[in-house]
């Protein structure tokens, strides 16, 4: 049984409880908030994933994601009927991490939970026995640890989604090697490649640019390839 506490955000209260009856049965702890405001109220450190609408009264779902960007790094899975693939581009732009729209399949929002948790567990690093120095991969002035999730950029730690530490783990592990879009897509979100995915890739690699590169104009860690993909050299 999985003790994650997962704090659910949506104006209606029937599908709330809905998604609290459906994660409580696989043993989750919940929260709920009925908008924003309230959402933010109860962020912690304690929450391990955030279920968020995005059309709700008050701040819109792509607001709160940015604002919630702010003081937590836990993954947020967007569950909407909004289904064009613009609003997917402003979800993942807002900060989010995975994208399910309504009416959704009860079986398919557990298995994203799953996944999103699992990974995000990984990314926190259960295994803190493991962190000597030599265990990192190092690249110039960055230090990446699989074990443990931690990122040293100049000796100090920088704070990545558990996303975007995914991505720069995958390429450290793998210098040298060139991935392409499709294949950075499938081995990282585990699903099949559509050609939307190519924005939700750039995103996360723009992003953590962001984070790492001093200019990120001119990456010095992660190189665009042309016509071919991304690597670190």
């Amino acid at each position: 049984m999985d003790s994650s506490t997962i704090l659910i955000v949506d104006d209606d209260r029937d599908i709330r409880e809905i998604i609290t009856a459906l994660l409580e049965s696989e043993g989750f702890l919940t929260l709920q908030a009925e908008n924003g405001q309230e959402a933010i109220s109860l962020m912690s450190k304690n929450i391990d994933l955030i279920i968020l609408d995005i059309m709700m009264p008050g701040d819109s779902g792509f607001t709160i994601c940015e604002k919630m960007r702010r003081i937590s790094a836990a993954p947020i899975l967007y569950l909407s009927a909004k289904s064009l693939l613009q609003d997917k581009q402003l979800a993942f732009h807002a900060g989010g991490d995975d994208y399910l729209t309504k009416p959704f399949i009860p079986e398919e929002l557990l298995t994203r939970v799953k996944a999103i948790l699992r990974r995000y567990q990984i990314y926190r690093g259960k295994n803190n026995n493991s962190n000597d120095l030599d265990d990192f991969i190092k690249v110039y002035d960055l230090a990446v640890h699989p074990a443990s999730g931690e990122v040293l950029l100049n000796g100090m730690p920088i704070i990545l989604r558990h996303k975007e530490y995914q991505l720069l783990s995958f390429l450290s592990q793998n210098r040298g090697k060139v991935f392409s879009v499709k294949e950075l897509y499938e081995q990282l979100w585990g699903e099949s490649y559509l050609q939307s995915a190519n924005n939700t890739v750039m995103v996360h690699i723009r992003n953590l640019r962001q984070k790492i590169e001093a200019d990120p104009q001119h990456p010095k860690y992660i190189i665009t390839v042309w016509g071919e993909g991304y690597q670190i050299v």
